[in-house]
């Protein structure tokens, strides 16, 4: 899980940013690519989603200064209805593309209710939350997932992997609230992080088998809407094919809230609902309040904003490492 850091140092916002955006522009992206990205790992940072915000900044530039994703992506569509767009990301990673292919689908969604924006041949996508926010900004429902080509092919390996353990996609549903926080499920979709592994939790596999099963039937969809619905089986054009990073689709779709019912009454609705929650449940275990997913999003970020954000170690020593490479100043002060 995303805990917050123990041992930390504050980093504004505007300095984060643009220690990113310089980074990714010495790695060859456009400034406007780079200032895409960042913006994106920022905000994740900002939720105290620590995994996939700018501590994710020193592999990416590597990637792209090693060749495995191409910085100056000719980004084009493939193929197009009006309910639905495929685009080529060209090998690029999945930030930029996934944010064009949203664009379209919420326009698509304005004009007839529902629309889908499908990316092939692109890299790591961040969280899939990015795409199902941008929705809900735009007055829509959001639901994103991104897959990868051979997911469930463990042929090779000399112990066969445990099935319950079976992938971890990105999966996010983002729904839009008047007052109360949206509801955002922004996640993976194995019941296990990817650290919990060993004997104690290998007992949970007998111990409540129906979640595992769940966790497997999750991770199957989300692939393949992710990854086969997009067609990134299809052979690549030559310009394409170079990038070796570029395994992965990514898939998001809008629906234009005031297209099936009143936006103030879908709100409300959406409201009542976590008032209720709040208001009539006993928290989880350990925990002091009973909220819906993406109400503690809102309140970290609303902190960070106001504090900076809270940069652990594992934040700090990527930062470092990047920032002595490319020769970017630290956007702390040391």
């Amino acid at each position: 899980m995303n805990q917050p850091p123990e041992s930390f140092v504050n980093v504004q916002e505007d300095r984060l940013l643009e220690f990113a955006t310089a980074c990714f522009e010495k790695t060859g992206l456009t400034h406007d690519h780079a200032a895409l990205i960042s913006r994106l790992l920022v905000n994740s940072d900002l939720r105290g989603v620590r995994s996939h915000g700018t501590r994710t900044v020193n592999g990416y530039c590597s990637s792209f200064e090693g060749g495995s994703h191409n910085p100056r992506p000719n980004i084009r569509i493939l193929h197009e209805t009006p309910t639905a767009v495929v685009l080529d990301g060209n090998g690029t990673l999945g930030y930029l593309p996934m944010a064009r292919a949203t664009e379209h689908a919420i326009a698509k969604a304005k004009e007839v209710g529902i629309g889908m924006g499908l990316v092939r041949y692109i890299g790591h996508y961040g969280s899939a939350g990015h795409y199902a926010r941008m929705c809900n900004e735009a007055g829509c429902v959001g639901f994103s997932v991104q897959g990868y080509q051979g997911q469930g092919d463990a042929r090779g390996r000399d112990v066969k992997p445990q099935l319950g353990y079976f992938g971890n996609p990105p999966i996010c549903f983002a729904i839009p609230a008047g007052d109360e926080p949206p509801v955002v499920l922004d996640a993976a979709t194995c019941i296990m992080a990817d650290y919990q592994r060993g004997p104690e939790f290998d007992e949970l596999l007998s111990i409540i088998p129906a979640a595992f099963f769940k966790s497997i039937g999750y991770t199957a969809v989300a692939s393949l809407l992710g990854g086969a619905l997009t067609g990134f089986t299809e052979p690549p054009s030559e310009d394409t094919a170079q990038w070796s990073g570029a395994r992965m689709g990514g898939m998001v779709l809008a629906i234009h809230i005031n297209s099936v019912v009143p936006e103030a009454i879908f709100h409300a609705e959406v409201d009542r609902m976590g008032r209720d929650v709040r208001e009539s449940y006993e928290p989880m275990p350990g925990y002091g309040r009973a909220l819906l997913p993406g109400a503690i999003e809102v309140e970290r970020m609303e902190i960070h904003r106001r504090d900076g954000i809270r940069y652990g170690e594992m934040e700090q020593e990527s930062a470092r490492a990047a920032s002595e490479r490319l020769g970017v100043p630290l956007p702390w002060d040391e």
